[in-house]
């Protein structure tokens, strides 16, 4: 192998005695955000015997840690502009005192609904349609509404499945093709249709049509900036991820369609986006590296 030449650059890699604790410790942190270790969680195991599969695109997308917290973050923010949908948390979640146990619950049942063997996921499924036969509640102008209503069940499913495919596009696999895309969705309306949802996309653009026909019932009012507020400035559960964490959420802004980044009033400066892509893919390999 030919020598560098004198004042040519040279990648810094940690030595191969040294590499893998890095990598084990790095892991270790990022898998404690998402299992509960004083419940007995451990990480979802990968099974061939599950609802999709080693072959599945969902398998692909959802196994990159980096783009599905940026794709959650926006997720969140599309989610909550439905009043409904935001009544459902307001009135009967307590987001409030246990943000990033929400959140890791939610993760966890991706990953089983993903990952898990059958049992596991339709358990899942199981478990989260019996939570939203308990909520039903009245919007502050007087319309009832229930979280088992097929229509709110397709404005979440269609938000986090467009979020995470963006997030997974634009931080691991921008050539993407089409098709695959298409197959994403098709392979994630099983899980929709099984929670109740109703329409479910099974393709692209059904997708964006599903948004489209949905975009005059969002509001961003008071409780919408609240919520808000909270998620995008939630403290990190560990110093050692609050770089991370702080990406993560001006990254899941950058994600943001532009209507949607104008009813929250946010929006990064045009300034600082090539840097909060940048940092965010960096760690996106980093993380990469970490559980490989």
């Amino acid at each position: 192998m030919p020598r560098p030449r004198p004042g040519a650059f040279r990648p810094l890699t940690p030595a191969p005695r040294l590499a893998q604790p890095i990598k084990n410790a790095i892991a270790a942190r990022v898998s404690a955000l998402f299992n509960d270790r004083s419940r007995g969680e451990r990480p979802v195991r990968r099974r061939p015997d599950g609802l999709f599969g080693p072959h599945a695109v969902a398998w692909r997308v959802h196994g990159d840690v980096t783009s599905m917290m940026v794709g959650g973050v926006a997720a969140l923010l599309l989610q909550m502009l439905h009043p409904a949908v935001l009544a459902g948390v307001w009135d009967h979640s307590n987001f409030r005192a246990d943000m990033h146990g929400r959140l890791r619950r939610t993760a966890r049942f991706i990953a089983l609904t993903t990952y898990g063997g059958r049992e596991e996921a339709e358990a899942a499924i199981a478990r989260v349609r019996g939570i939203h036969e308990h909520v039903r509640g009245i919007l502050p102008d007087g319309t009832p509404y229930a979280a088992g209503d097929p229509a709110l069940l397709a404005w979440v499913h269609v938000t986090e499945a467009t979020s995470f495919l963006d997030a997974w596009i634009r931080y691991a696999e921008p050539s993407m093709p089409a098709a695959d895309q298409d197959r994403y969705f098709g392979e994630m309306a099983r899980i929709a249709l099984a929670l109740g949802a109703d329409p479910v996309p099974h393709s692209r653009a059904e997708a964006r049509e599903l948004i489209r026909r949905m975009r005059p019932q969002l509001l961003c009012d008071m409780r919408c900036r609240e919520v808000a507020r909270l998620v995008l400035s939630q403290k990190a559960p560990h110093p050692m991820v609050e770089p991370l964490q702080a990406l993560t959420m001006q990254a899941g802004i950058d994600l943001l369609p532009a209507w949607a980044q104008r009813m929250h009033g946010l929006s990064a400066p045009m300034i600082s986006l090539p840097l909060v892509r940048a940092g965010t893919l960096g760690i996106a390999r980093a993380l990469r590296w970490a559980f490989h």
